[in-house]
């Protein structure tokens, strides 16, 4: 993260004292060198098994920021992608960075709360985006993205497997959390940014109560835990075909 590419610990604590917006705004030039961005290991498992259930025909990444998950959309979308994000830096990012071969690109401002299409397509994506919502914001999001999608329509994106606790990934994604919340408390605005994987339980109740079919599809590509569980996980939510 500290690397010559990535932002300095000033720039860091800047703009982890603004607004998520604004935060993102300033983190754009270098947000592809920070952690942050989707790994290309999960982007490029993920387009596989799309690759398997499609071609889709319009796609939506949601909460696109620089635009890594949109390469997804290209290489298994037939006919438009649309980036939507509400980051205006990010977006300029992605648009000097969206290129290659596949089907034209739109990038559109919008708030993921607050989506300003009807249902328009037939795939919408999301990468590393839901730690940017309280839970109590979850059942809202859910309920906008099946109002984009046509009946049929997927919702898909990947989880990876929770920490086991006493682990050192879970002691510092707890820390991580809990100096957030500190900050929540005593700075205004809140900069909401929880990278605690959501419960598989919660997520298949939320989606469920937006009116989603739910099934969980192991990536292999990640491979097993001790205990067989998979690593990681695509969830898989379909707008059920109107009667």
């Amino acid at each position: 993260m500290f690397s010559p590419e990535g932002p300095s610990l000033r720039e860091l604590a800047v703009q982890a004292l603004s607004s998520v917006q604004r935060g993102y705004d300033l983190l754009a030039p270098k947000f592809d060198a920070t952690p942050f961005r989707t790994p290309d290991a999960v982007l490029d498992a993920t387009a596989s098994a799309l690759q398997r259930m499609g071609p889709f025909g319009t796609g939506l990444d949601l909460c696109c920021g620089t635009g890594a998950g949109i390469g997804v959309l290209q290489r298994v979308c037939r006919e438009r992608v649309t980036g939507a994000d509400f980051s205006a830096g990010m977006l300029a990012v992605a648009r000097r960075r969206v290129r290659g071969a596949g089907p034209p690109v739109d990038l559109v401002r919008a708030d993921a709360r607050a989506l300003p299409f009807g249902p328009a397509f037939d795939l919408v994506v999301s990468f590393g985006a839901f730690g940017h919502f309280l839970p109590s914001e979850r059942p809202r999001l859910f309920a906008q993205v099946r109002s984009v999608l046509r009946p049929g329509g997927r919702f898909v994106f990947p989880v990876a497997a929770p920490a086991r606790p006493g682990s050192p990934e879970y002691w510092m994604l707890l820390g991580f959390d809990a100096v957030m919340r500190v900050r929540n408390a005593v700075w205004r605005p809140p900069f909401v940014m929880y990278y605690r994987t959501m419960p598989f339980g919660a997520l298949r109740r939320e989606l469920s109560g937006a009116g989603f079919r739910v099934r969980l599809q192991p990536l292999p590509e990640f491979g097993r835990r001790a205990d067989g569980s998979p690593r990681v996980r695509l969830v898989v939510a379909t707008r059920p075909q109107d009667r």
